[in-house]
């Protein structure tokens, strides 16, 4: 938003939800979803249709996998439709140069611009070339949620990240459990399908579940890694480390007031978990709270006063 009106770019609304139209990430972002209604396939057509003698035990699993289904996808839908901190186009004019030093928005920092956005481009923003915008601290862009992982959707991609290798793993249990079941009962109450076609299933979704528990487990972990350094993946590898590191800062909406500062020495939390504050909510020295674990609680996020999204 500019000067009061929005200024569009190529990509990225359908109607109020930012989306990239990005061929490749269109085909990932679906196929995600393909390999997660197959777990859910095998569990209603295979796990759920066996005589087991156990039904507490099979109804206990079955809540179990719901729940992370569930979790999972919103966690990637929410990922998928936020705007990760795009900056808007066209800002790079002296009209809105001049409006900044009035109103001293910058005081006198350097302003970096970017001629392909045709914007004035904030301090760890970073060009992406799929969604054709500027994203602020952008990690990378990840095709599976065919979109950017940047300030705004980063914890939105963490949870993806952490409820699908919890389903994973839970799947991986439920299947190694049943396979042994069904060799052991000779596969007469196994499931509505023929031997040769349930052994196929169970093999198909046990390398589904091994290959992406430990993909998702790696990524979990850079992740985290990456917010408590506050360095993210595109610094990494281009050892970008010239900010002024002061810790992340959030400010709550419509106030200005800092609800994160790490200058403050009357907050003894470290910086790396203050980062994880401003990133999954809450700041000024509060615990961990079960809202980190909500995909549709985002924290608000604020830096200066030009390094607004659109």
């Amino acid at each position: 938003m500019v000067g009061g009106r929005r200024i569009p770019g190529k990509n990225n609304f359908c109607g109020r939800n930012w989306c990239v139209y990005d061929a490749c990430g269109i085909v990932c972002g679906l196929f995600t979803w393909l390999l997660l209604s197959y777990g859910q396939f095998c569990i209603l057509a295979i796990m759920m249709t066996s005589f087991e003698d156990n039904k507490i035990h099979q109804s206990i699993n079955f809540l179990i996998f719901e729940i992370l289904f569930v979790l999972s996808g919103a966690a990637h839908l929410k990922t998928m439709f936020t705007d990760p901190g795009a900056v808007p186009k066209g800002t790079l004019t002296e009209e809105y140069i001049a409006q900044l030093e009035k109103e001293q928005q910058f005081n006198g920092t350097v302003l970096y611009k970017c001629t392909k956005c045709s914007s004035i481009k904030p301090e760890r923003a970073h060009h992406c070339s799929v969604c054709k915008r500027c994203i602020r601290r952008m990690d990378h862009h990840c095709p599976w949620v065919n979109n950017c992982v940047g300030e705004n959707n980063q914890k939105c991609f963490v949870l993806f990240t952490f409820y699908i290798s919890l389903l994973s793993c839970h799947t991986l249990y439920w299947a190694i459990r049943q396979f042994v079941w069904c060799v052991g009962s000779d596969w007469k109450p196994c499931s509505v399908f023929s031997p040769p076609a349930t052994t196929i299933l169970l093999i198909f979704l046990l390398f589904e579940s091994v290959l992406f528990s430990i993909f998702t487990a790696v990524m979990f972990g850079t992740q985290i890694s990456a917010i408590c350094s506050d360095q993210t993946g595109i610094e990494n590898i281009k050892q970008e480390r010239n900010w002024n590191n002061n810790g992340r800062r959030s400010v709550k909406p419509n106030t200005n007031e800092d609800i994160e500062n790490c200058d403050n020495n009357n907050n003894k939390s470290s910086p790396a978990w203050k980062n994880l504050q401003v990133v999954f909510g809450g700041g000024g020295g509060q615990k961990f709270s079960f809202k980190w674990l909500n995909p549709f609680d985002v924290p608000y996020h604020s830096e200066k006063a030009f390094e607004f999204s659109v």
